[in-house]
């Protein structure tokens, strides 16, 4: 790439600006954007990419290149994502999910689900280290409840994405977690104990927001229709406690710190284990009724394909319906067009000039740490990948940092309230493809109800204004402009 030319800014934008035009376009004209549209315009933009790069003398090689490693990058995303497919239709044929949802009717009320599902999910994904595991789990069962009791799914989704990235940002086992401070050179507990002020705040006003929302959400389905759901679930479901076996058991071998993967298919073999245990009398229903030669092949089916209930109650039949591993092939294949487009993007060197362009209007600390959310934000939606949102910034603005005299936990705090949180927020993203197709709930449906997430870059950025425990290197045990 030494013979090409330097791009400009506005060279380096219009595949960005492409990319905005068309999505919006799309969601005019197709009701379901993600069932191929949007992967085709993230290609088209990823074209238009190449030929301003070629134009700038760019090689088709070196832009293959980048795009192969950017897919490389995402594999382990994308084999957790077949096996969170995997991990739902046995968790849901086991009947782990249907006694979540069977208790969670009676226990919960409306008016404090949504402060209810931050808690739960605040305290597994600390207890995991994984937003994802936290969705994938918890997360369904308690989209359940909130579907049950006929409440805003947006909403309830941003409730649980808010407890499950608190939880994400503040564990010791979280990938990012780890990521952010040994790009930014600091240690892991300097970094977790420096994120509380900005980190709590957020938390606790998000908490207050769904609170209050809580207060007038009644729901939409009377005692006796949510009554004639438990019993539909009952007919057919052997609720027992003992089933949360599972699920505890899934705990402990994550914070065992076994690698996601692993415990993904220990979580997908239990669920199995399971619905042998405790589901015969479902097993034989679907081998009687549905059509299914032997069990075998309904466990099969559960995992890898589409599972239809035939409860005689509609509404139980839409709760525990699931596509297994099939289910996900839409979201890798939106992963896949999302790295094409961000490997040609940084191919061309158009997300360098964006960010430089950024970091040249730094003046102050409030511009410096303000760029640095943007940064991270920005490369959330043009490179669609959550680990390189950290370290892409971390590194380019690692020594800008000790230049002006910031501890790196400032540097590395920044990192997390933007490139951790907002990950999820934009959906050609790895993040938000994933947890939009394992809730059932669009990005833009549960967006504006994340409030954790919009909550934490803006707290970052207010309390850096206010100096607030803006560490310097002179002197580490003050704050000092």
């Amino acid at each position: 790439m030494n013979n090409t030319m330097k791009p400009s800014f506005l060279q380096a934008i219009t595949p960005v600006i492409v990319l905005i035009v068309l999505l919006f376009i799309n969601m005019l004209h197709f009701d379901d954007a993600l069932g191929g549209a949007n992967q085709t315009v993230l290609i088209i933009s990823a074209a238009v990419c190449c030929l301003i790069g070629w134009y700038n003398k760019v090689k088709w090689q070196d832009i293959q290149q980048h795009i192969n490693r950017m897919i490389l990058s995402a594999m382990s995303a994308i084999l957790i994502l077949f096996l969170i497919g995997a991990l739902s239709g046995a968790w849901m044929i086991s009947g782990i999910i249907p006694m979540m949802i069977y208790y969670g009717i009676e226990l919960m009320h409306p008016s404090f689900l949504l402060v209810a599902s931050v808690l739960i999910c605040s305290v597994v994904s600390i207890a995991t280290g994984s937003s994802w595991s936290t969705v994938a789990t918890m997360g369904v069962a308690i989209i359940g409840i909130g579907s049950a009791f006929g409440l805003n799914t947006g909403l309830v989704a941003g409730a649980i994405i808010s407890g499950a990235y608190f939880g994400d940002k503040m564990s010791p086992l979280s990938d990012t977690t780890n990521l952010a401070p040994a790009i930014a050179g600091t240690d892991l507990f300097t970094h977790i104990r420096y994120m509380v002020y900005t980190t709590g705040p957020a938390w606790l006003i998000s908490l207050v927001i769904f609170g209050v929302i809580g207060l007038f959400q009644t729901g939409n389905v009377t005692e006796n229709e949510m009554a004639y759901i438990r019993q539909g679930i009952a007919s057919h479901f052997n609720t027992s406690p003992f089933l949360l076996l599972t699920p505890l058991i899934l705990i402990v071998i994550i914070v065992r710190k076994t690698p996601a993967i692993p415990a993904m298919l220990a979580g997908t073999a239990l669920g199995i284990l399971s619905a042998l245990l405790f589901q015969p009398r479902l097993l034989d229903h679907f081998i009687t009724v549905e059509g299914f030669s032997d069990k075998y092949q309904v466990l099969m089916q559960s995992v890898f394909g589409t599972m239809n209930m035939h409860t005689g109650v509609p509404e139980v039949d839409d709760l525990l319906a699931t596509n297994g591993m099939m289910g996900m092939m839409s979201t890798v294949f939106l992963i896949l067009s999302a790295m094409i487009f961000g490997g040609a993007m940084d191919a061309c060197g158009f997300l360098n000039r964006i960010t430089g362009a950024l970091i040249s209007r730094i003046r102050n600390r409030t511009s410096l740490v303000g760029s640095t959310l943007l940064t991270c934000i920005i490369f959330n939606i043009t490179a669609c990948d959550q680990y390189l949102s950290i370290v892409v910034p971390g590194k380019m603005l690692q020594k800008l940092y000790a230049e002006k005299g910031y501890q790196p936990e400032v540097l590395s705090r920044a990192l997390e309230d933007s490139g951790t949180v907002t990950s999820v927020l934009v959906p050609w993203n790895s993040c938000g493809a994933t947890q939009a197709k394992v809730l059932g709930v669009e990005t833009f449906a549960y967006l504006p109800y994340c409030f954790f997430n919009l909550l934490s870059p803006l707290v970052n950025l207010t309390l850096t204004a206010l100096n607030f425990k803006i560490r310097k290197i002179t002197n580490t045990n003050t704050s000092a402009h």
